[in-house]
């Protein structure tokens, strides 16, 4: 994985999701912001970098925390497709939550970019099945 936008307001959880992410050397670029609001300012700020070198400093994968200030998990996925998914279509998200509302879970299975619903924390074996589905998912890409 080249490169991980981590969506969360929770610092603690933050923090934890880091260090899994370190223990496990499943990447060494994780990019943190707080909220919706400013998930979609970080999207803007890559807007306009079209040339392949730059297009690959899009986070290939966002671990998405559902409830949060301002805006929101769902509102930023609806707002991530229309205005961003276009120009960075390789990107998945991956929900994180501390949701155990059913709905959600069939909510996030509605959105094909939605690899996984994973309830926090996020474990080692979490990320080792996320790779797994991302590779699974570049290859149908391939053949398809």
């Amino acid at each position: 994985m080249k490169k991980v936008l981590l969506i969360e307001d929770d610092p603690i959880a933050v923090m934890l999701c880091k260090k899994v992410i370190e223990k496990s050397s499943w990447t060494s670029e994780v990019d943190t912001v707080s909220d919706g609001g400013e998930a979609i300012a970080y999207y803007e700020s890559l807007i306009g970098k079209s040339d392949e070198e730059e297009l690959e400093k899009y986070p290939r994968l966002i671990l998405l925390d559902l409830n949060m200030p301002v805006i929101g998990g769902w509102e930023f996925l609806d707002e991530f497709i229309l205005n961003f998914y276009p120009i960075c279509s390789e990107t998945k998200v991956v929900i994180l939550s501390s949701s155990i509302v059913p709905e959600d879970q069939i909510k996030a299975g509605q959105y094909p970019l939605v690899l996984d619903f994973l309830s926090k924390p996020i474990r080692v074996k979490d990320l080792e099945k996320v790779s797994k589905l991302f590779d699974e998912n570049e290859v149908n890409k391939k053949t398809q």
